[in-house]
């Protein structure tokens, strides 16, 4: 089995802070890109962030500056860390893996999601 699983979402007053988590864990060779989206009511799920097995960087616009996605290859952890929170930035987050695994080969896992609320 394979499985991602987040955790850190909560409810923030605009400009504060929150950290998510998310570890990967199961039957992994290997976790190649993770990343972060973002999903509201009605609207298709949006990418926030995402991070190479070699830590290049990609970001939204609309969290570029203001996010910081990384990773501990050691503990198969991916982490947003996000500052300056803003009204617009409430969703359910997701956490993407690519993971190369020995039963199933190479896939795309996503995590169960996490709520995040920002108010004004």
């Amino acid at each position: 089995q394979v499985q991602l699983v987040e955790s850190g979402g909560g409810l923030v007053q605009a400009g504060g802070s929150l950290r998510l988590s998310c570890v990967a864990s199961g039957s992994i060779f290997s976790i190649n890109a993770m990343g972060w989206y973002r999903q509201t009511p009605g609207k298709q799920r949006e990418l926030v962030a995402t991070i190479t097995s070699g830590g290049s960087t990609n970001y939204a616009d609309s969290v570029k500056g203001r996010f910081t996605i990384s990773r501990d290859n050691a503990k198969n952890t991916v982490y947003l860390q996000m500052n300056s929170l803003k009204p617009e930035d409430t969703a359910v987050y997701y956490c993407n893996a690519d993971i190369s695994s020995p039963w199933y080969g190479r896939s795309e896992y996503w995590g169960q999601g996490t709520q995040v609320t920002v108010s004004s």
